[in-house]
Order: C-alpha cells, then sequence, then structure tokens
C-alpha cells in the first residue's frame, strides 16, 4: 500500500543578531539559537497556546556544526532547552553547504510521512568569544578552547583544490603538496579560480578587481537594508573603499584585498520550521505564512576557472523544481568571495554587475558576515520573508560547502510545484562529479611549464609568498609550486603583464616543495 506523499512547506523563520560590545552581552550560541528558534515559532503568527503544540510536535532536529563553540552534543542541548524529545536529533559536519543540504533532506522526510515537523538552526559567536577567552558561563567543554576559530588555521590541505592533490609514495601513505607548499585554507585557493576565471573571459586585471569591488559595493548596500546584517547600521562601503588597498583593507592573497572576504567574527544565529500542508491546516497555521518547498540538488566538485558542480547543482534543482531559470525571481548566491556569484551568473547568462534580478538577499560574507557554516540558513529565512512580501514568487539559494567544492541549490516558492508531482524523492545528481577529466598530478616537478593559475599572499609586513599551478609541458601533468626567486615573485604581482599562460620551469627544491620561475626579461610593474 502506497503513503499518500505530503507537501513540505516552510512555516516559521526567525534570526537574532547580537551586537553589543558589552563584556556581559557575549551570550555563548547556544543562548542566541534558541532566541532564533523561539522568533521562527513567533513567526508561525499561531497564538502562544498553538505554538507550543506545534514545538511539542518538533521530531526532527537538525543543527549545524559551530566554529564558535565545540558542543559534543548541541541538538541534544537545544532539545532539552526546548523540552522536547525528537526522534532525530542530528549535527552537520562542517561546510557551507550544510544548511541548503539539511534543507532539502528535511523536506524529502515530510514529504514521504517520516517526520511531522522539522526545525533546522544553527549559530555562532566568534564576535563574542574574541572579547574574552575562555568566556565565562558558557556550556562546559571536555576540550579547552585558546583560540577563537578560523578556516585559515585549520590544517592545510589540498585537497580543497581540483583533483587528487594527494600523491601516491610506496615509502609511506601519501604525502599532501598542500601542506607541503603552505597553501590550502580558502584564503589563497579562491583567488586561484578568480585569477583563472578572469584569464578565461580575456579580463585585465583591473578591470577584473573594479568587477570584484563594484560587485561587492552592490552586495554591502543589501546588507544596509538588512536588519540582521552584521553590517547593518555602520557606514556602507563603496567600490571605492572595497577596490583601494591600504593599511586597513591590505592585499590578504591577491586579487582580493581584506574588503573581498569574508568576515567571520559575528555573533548571528537563524532557525527555521517545515512542516506538511496537512499538519499546518490541523494547527492553524495562517497561508499566507506558508512557503513551498519545490526542490534541491547537490553534487560535489577539473580546472580552475569552471566548477562543475556549481553549475550542475543550479540546473539539476531548477529541473527538481519543475523550473527554468526565467521562472526564478531571486536569487541567493552564497558569496564568500566574489568568484562564487560569478561563476554562478556566467553559468545563468547574468551578467555579474547590476543583474536584472536580485543575486543575493544577505549582502555576502563580507557585509552581511561570515555566520560560519550557517551563512545559508539566514539565505533561507531572508527568502521566505520576501516571498511572503510579494518582492517574488520563486526563489534559488546556492549553499557553497568547502572551496568550491559542494553545492546544493534548493527552490522555493509562494505556489506548490507546477507539474503537481510530490517533492522529489532523492537527490537529481550523482554524489560526486566523475565525468570531468582532471590531468594527472606531478608530485616532484621538474622542467618546462605553463603557468595555469597563481596568487601571491601578503601578510602585513608585504609580500609573503607566491602559489603557482602549472602543467608541465613533457606530459600535461599538473603541479603546485612556490616561487622559485623574487623576481617571480615581483613579477606575479604586476597588474599589467597577464601572467596565466606564461613559460617558466620548475625545480624541486631541497626542502622537497616545487619552485617555478619565469622565464624572460622582468616585467615592468
Amino acid at each position: 500500500m502506497s503513503i499518500r506523499r505530503q507537501t513540505p512547506i516552510v512555516v516559521g523563520v526567525g534570526d537574532v543578531v547580537n551586537r553589543s560590545k558589552r563584556v556581559e552581552d557575549a551570550v555563548e550560541p547556544l543562548e542566541i539559537i534558541h532566541g532564533a528558534i523561539q522568533n521562527a515559532l513567533r513567526d508561525t503568527g499561531l497564538a502562544p497556546s498553538a505554538a507550543t503544540v506545534l514545538q511539542a510536535d518538533i521530531d526532527s532536529l537538525d543543527v549545524i556544526r559551530c566554529w564558535t563553540w565545540p558542543y559534543p552534543d548541541l541538538p541534544g542541548l537545544i532539545a532539552q532547552r526546548l523540552a522536547i524529545d525528537p526522534l532525530r536529533k542530528y549535527q552537520s559536519p562542517h561546510g557551507g553547504n550544510q544548511p541548503g543540504l539539511l534543507f532539502d533532506e528535511a523536506a524529502r522526510r515530510i514529504s514521504k510521512g517520516e517526520s511531522k515537523v522539522a526545525l533546522l538552526t544553527g549559530g555562532e559567536a566568534l564576535a563574542s568569544l574574541a572579547k574574552r577567552l575562555p568566556p565565562p558561563n558558557w556550556t562546559p567543554l571536555e576540550e579547552e578552547v585558546t583560540t577563537v576559530f578560523s578556516p585559515t588555521t585549520r590544517e592545510l590541505s589540498a585537497s580543497a583544490l581540483p583533483g587528487n592533490w594527494t600523491a601516491s609514495r610506496s615509502d609511506a601513505d601519501g604525502v599532501d603538496l598542500g601542506a607541503t607548499h603552505n597553501i590550502g585554507s580558502p584564503i589563497q585557493v579562491y583567488p586561484l579560480f578568480e585569477t583563472s576565471f578572469r584569464a578565461h573571459r580575456g579580463q585585465s586585471v583591473p578591470d577584473n578587481h573594479a568587477e570584484s569591488a563594484q560587485l561587492y559595493a552592490e552586495f554591502a548596500q543589501v546588507a544596509k537594508a538588512n536588519e540582521y546584517a552584521w553590517s547593518h547600521g555602520n557606514e556602507t562601503e563603496t567600490a571605492q573603499s572595497i577596490g583601494t588597498v591600504t593599511k586597513k583593507n591590505r592585499m590578504i592573497c591577491t586579487p582580493y584585498p581584506l574588503l573581498m572576504n569574508a568576515f567571520n567574527t559575528v555573533n548571528l544565529a537563524a532557525a527555521c520550521i517545515l512542516t506538511s500542508v496537512e499538519h499546518a491546516r490541523e494547527l492553524g497555521i495562517p497561508e499566507d505564512r506558508w512557503i513551498y518547498a519545490l526542490g534541491g540538488a547537490v553534487w560535489q566538485r577539473p580546472n580552475f576557472w569552471w566548477s562543475p558542480a556549481i553549475s550542475r547543482s543550479l540546473d539539476a534543482a531548477m529541473e527538481a523544481s519543475c523550473l527554468e531559470k526565467e521562472n526564478i525571481d531571486l536569487f541567493d548566491f552564497y558569496s564568500c568571495f566574489p568568484i562564487v556569484p560569478k561563476l554562478a551568473c556566467y553559468h545563468l547568462g547574468m551578467p555579474i554587475v547590476n543583474p536584472p534580478k536580485p543575486i543575493t538577499l544577505l549582502g555576502g560574507l563580507t557585509s552581511f558576515g561570515g555566520a560560519g557554516n550557517n551563512y545559508s540558513m539566514h539565505a533561507i529565512t531572508e527568502m521566505t520573508r520576501q516571498l511572503r512580501k510579494g518582492n517574488g514568487q520563486t526563489g534559488l539559494i546556492l549553499a557553497n560547502g568547502g572551496v568550491v567544492t559542494y553545492q546544493y541549490a534548493v527552490c522555493l516558492s509562494t505556489k506548490p510545484r507546477r507539474d503537481g508531482q510530490p517533492y522529489p524523492d532523492r537527490n537529481p545528481l550523482p554524489e560526486y562529479v566523475t565525468d570531468v577529466q582532471v590531468p594527472a598530478i606531478e608530485e616532484k616537478a621538474d622542467g618546462s611549464a605553463t603557468i595555469e593559475t597563481y596568487t601571491v599572499e601578503y601578510d602585513k609586513k608585504g609580500l609573503l609568498r607566491a602559489y603557482v599551478i602549472a602543467r608541465l609541458k613533457a606530459n600535461g601533468h599538473r603541479f603546485i609550486a612556490n616561487h622559485g626567486d623574487e623576481r617571480t615573485l615581483k613579477e606575479l604581482c604586476s597588474t599589467e603583464i597577464e601572467q596565466v599562460g606564461r613559460q617558466g620551469t620548475v625545480r624541486v627544491g631541497s626542502d622537497g616543495r616545487n619552485l617555478f620561475s619565469l622565464d624572460g626579461e622582468r616585467a615592468r610593474l
């Protein structure tokens, strides 16, 4: 006997931002997450007594893993605070794609009748943690927290790069070439995609920089109008302030100065409640609160100027939701760095600057705030509010995880699916990209080579180190290298000469690193 499929809807959303700079207001993530959940319950439009019934009906609790405070069982603490005992209590792994993934899975469980009410939530309090370490009166932990978490302080790994960069060796389990060459953090890897994408389009370095600055200036204007944005109420950054390198806005890794990098030191939380149309009617939740979940798609990621995971997740999410790109009124593209919304716009044929439809509802991870893994949960809550207001009928959220590694796209609407079909019962894409060929990796590279992409990292004193991704002429194999001499380091900073496609020579240094030196005369800087 087949089970009648239910129609999943969002019925309540809530956000909390704690901008207080007072030490006594430096509350932990659990507290602001609880506040976001209470806001989501109130957002359903139910009377307090009916909202209490809804809260008791929560049988699925999914929590985005927290950067700030490594709770061993955050879902359990939240359930205890809410006085509920859901059948499912789950804490996600790290990844900015997780809000999209958990939203899609929750909608699918509701559609199949496996869940009655699902609660999704997450939050960070890195700004509070930075005020006082260790913070007083926070939930005790088994492990000691001695530093404020940052994705740039994680152990470096070349798994952030496209392809298999852990080379096999007969005398060891393998060597991580990212760690060998001091590369692997997001601030180092995303610029590689930006540089390759720029060169692929035939764009000059100055034009690319101006484009990124204008894009993020437009995002800053969006954040200015969003009451939950971390920067709300502050002076709004402009294309000039974002694009001008100064002591305050120093270069991090070319081509991105500080204001083109995600800002993670925030106190933000968000929550989303899903149920079925049928149960919403039973509870009396007003229909003007309902936003329909239509479908979603995920893929994990060949070259550096294209992300098949972004492209295919967008296409598959729209197809699974019975939509064309022309049907989407509102977009929110994850934007830890300019390259992610650029790749999404490029695939959809939309202009990157001044697009005809919104491509962010929050303002990006620089202006709205990084919110750890939970940024796209805020996109879900804001998309829900915008659709309820009548600012569009259909919206798409692209959640990005890893380093352009994992993509999850979900579609929401003021109306049910137009094909009359139930919510998709599975992810329409295979788990991994398997049909895109990647070149073999050369662990110890030697000989003539051609630059594919590169970035130069700065510290507060100036130039630090170059990272070069190149291909050997002899066999086409790809390798990672650092700069082999000061001339190469300085030339790679040139904004006048295109470095992608330039020739050079790679050798193995005494410390085991590949060292790349450009051929030819010194570039005019």
